[in-house]
């Protein structure tokens, strides 16, 4: 469940701590519980990294599961999947927008939340904002409106994520 409880932890120590089950959001002073994956989504997930791995061959993408971004200050999210172009991140949690960020449904997800996350990359700078549902088969983009697509395209660099490459028969 997305359930946000009040924190107790400054910004400084939520980036100093790890949790026992799943990483957590910081939301302007709100610990922000992500739901818990299942076995789909985490195939799923595995299957956007490798595809990132592979395009590294030519050229420079640097693929992250479940990484910690700074929104802005007091704001830090964690996409499922982010990939960054160019230039490999230096610090332990960028705050510069990466290329792309991936969100992939679980069972548990309630859709707003979802597409509000999305809203929020989008906003802040994110070039290609995707989500993926493993249980539909569907991919969407987000930018400013939700549009479900055939494939997952960054023009700029000739890449093209299609179903094939994520949802195995």
């Amino acid at each position: 469940m997305n359930m946000g409880t009040r924190a107790a932890l400054s910004v400084e120590e939520y980036l100093h701590t790890s949790f026992p089950d799943l990483d957590k959001e910081y939301r302007d002073g709100q610990l922000v519980e992500r739901t818990l994956p299942d076995y789909l989504h985490s195939k799923t997930q595995g299957l956007l990294i490798f595809f990132f791995l592979l395009a590294r061959r030519r050229m420079p993408l640097f693929a992250s599961p479940e990484l910690r971004l700074k929104i802005r200050p007091g704001r830090y999210l964690i996409p499922d999947v982010t990939v960054f172009h160019g230039v490999e991140p230096t610090i332990s949690v960028p705050d510069q927008p990466p290329l792309v960020t991936i969100e992939i449904l679980s069972p548990d997800d309630r859709f707003p939340k979802v597409e509000e996350k999305l809203e929020e990359y989008h906003n802040w700078g994110v070039k290609h904002v995707w989500l993926v549902d493993p249980h539909s088969r569907t991919m969407y983009t987000f930018g400013p409106l939700l549009t479900k697509v055939p494939t997952l395209r960054i023009p700029e660099l000739v890449l093209e994520v299609t179903p094939a490459d994520v949802f195995e028969s």
